[in-house]
This record gives C-alpha cells, sequence and structure tokens, in this order.
C-alpha cells in the first residue's frame, strides 16, 4: 500500500517531544520499518484496522510507548498479553533493547508475522508465545515469572486481572492501557483485585496529541502469590468474570 512515511515520521516525532519522550527519537526510523512490515501484511492478515499515517504513529505507535514515560528499571522481563499486531509490545522491545518481551497471543498467524518481524529487523529481545493466557497462567514456566505484564487487548479490566496476574512476579506489575471510564472499570474490579492479590498502585489519565483520544494506563501491583485457582480454564474468565 502507498504510505506516506514523512507524514508518519513526522508525526510520531511531534506526539514524542509533546509527551517529553524526545529520546526516543533515535528509534524512529526502526519503527518506520516495523510500521510497514505491519501495513504490508495487513494486506492479507488482518491485524489493525489503524492505518492512515498520523493515526498510525498516535494511536498505536505513541500509544504504546505511554509506557515509558513511567520510571522502570534499566532490564526487565515483561510478556504483552493479546500482543495483536504487536502493540504494545515491539515498540518498547526497540526502544528498550534491556528489556525481555514475550509476545504472547492465541493466533498463530499473527505470530508467524511476529517471528518474521522480529528476524527481519534483528531484534533479539523478543521472543512469542502462543498459547492462551489462561493456559499460559497456569504453566510452570509462565506462572509468575515475570516482572510487568502488559495488554492493550480488548476486554474488561476483572477478565484482564485474572489473566494477567498469574504472570507477574510478587512485587511485580500489570499495566493495562485502558481508553474508557478508568474509576468505573476500577470500581467493577474491587473483588478480582481482592482474590488475585493485587492493588491498585496508580491511575495515569493521558491525552493523546493532535486530539485522538483520551488514554488510561492503569497500574496494578502484586502483593502476594495468586491461588492456585486462578487463571480458571479458557474462556471461563470472559464468560463469568471476577465482578
Amino acid at each position: 500500500m502507498d504510505f506516506n512515511r514523512d507524514l508518519f515520521q513526522s508525526t510520531l516525532l511531534q506526539g514524542l517531544k509533546a509527551w517529553d519522550l524526545d529520546a526516543l527519537q533515535t528509534w524512529i526510523p526502526a519503527i518506520t520499518r516495523y510500521v510497514e512490515l505491519v501495513l504490508d501484511t495487513n494486506q492479507t492478515l488482518n491485524l489493525t484496522r489503524i492505518v492512515e499515517p498520523e493515526e498510525m504513529a498516535i494511536k498505536n505507535v505513541l500509544d504504546s510507548l505511554a509506557l515509558l514515560r513511567l520510571d522502570w528499571p534499566a532490564r526487565l522481563s515483561c510478556v504483552d498479553l493479546g500482543t495483536g499486531a504487536g502493540f504494545p509490545g515491539v515498540p518498547l522491545a526497540l526502544c528498550r533493547r534491556d528489556w525481555s518481551i514475550v509476545l504472547l497471543d492465541s493466533l498463530r498467524k499473527r505470530l508467524r508475522f511476529l517471528d518474521h518481524a522480529a528476524e527481519t529487523m534483528g531484534l533479539t529481545n523478543v521472543v512469542t508465545l502462543h498459547a492462551r493466557a489462561e493456559d499460559a497462567g497456569q504453566a510452570k514456566e509462565h506462572r509468575e515469572k515475570y516482572d510487568l505484564v502488559v495488554s492493550r487487548a480488548v476486554a474488561s479490566l476483572p477478565v484482564l486481572l485474572e489473566l494477567a496476574s498469574p504472570l507477574v512476579k510478587v512485587q511485580g506489575a500489570f499495566v493495562a492501557y485502558k481508553s474508557g471510564d478508568a474509576p468505573s472499570e476500577l470500581e467493577q474490579s474491587s473483588k478480582a483485585l481482592r482474590e488475585l492479590n493485587m492493588q491498585v498502585e496508580h491511575v495515569f489519565p493521558l491525552e493523546l496529541p493532535l486530539f485522538m483520544g483520551e488514554r488510561n494506563l492503569l497500574l496494578f501491583r502484586k502483593k502476594a502469590t495468586t491461588p492456585p485457582l486462578y487463571p480458571r480454564r479458557p474462556g471461563l474468565p470472559g464468560k463469568q468474570p471476577l465482578g
């Protein structure tokens, strides 16, 4: 497809400056290359509905990098839960080369694309995991093994908490990217937080540049080990949310 690379890059640079993330501009060429891979593949595999340069720059890439407005260790292990087209995981991996990032998704076709993209770009701090989140959370090689879990997946907060928290180490963090009514979603999540030994640490409201909407980063801290019951069997968290 005909993609206006200059418009994408200038918009992303504008967004990075607006959010005081100027130091990341060195990664704009690599991010652009990744976005072009996404858009090329998007013609045959449904990866994203956002294809216009300005929207791609702000709603997919800059939004993914919102996490870096917070303080994080130089090195950490992270899971991108329900990664889809690789947002936020791949932009984070490009900008934080010392982070180890697992891109988890249940659709193998997406992961084949992500494997190909990572190999094409020489991105060595990324691996993919083909699994349902419910299964990964009960697998000993993944349960409570990660410093950070992130998700932009479209699901209610109680569902995301049940899927994400078993993967997080005790004292680790889960960050949910939410565009809806954060106070309402948090209110609906009181039981889930209690059952899963998770605690709200911060709510970060953000305004996307160029009047492209609002975003909330909801940061949760894991206070104790996840009860063995959770996550429940595949499909049940979505059908019967903890709420």
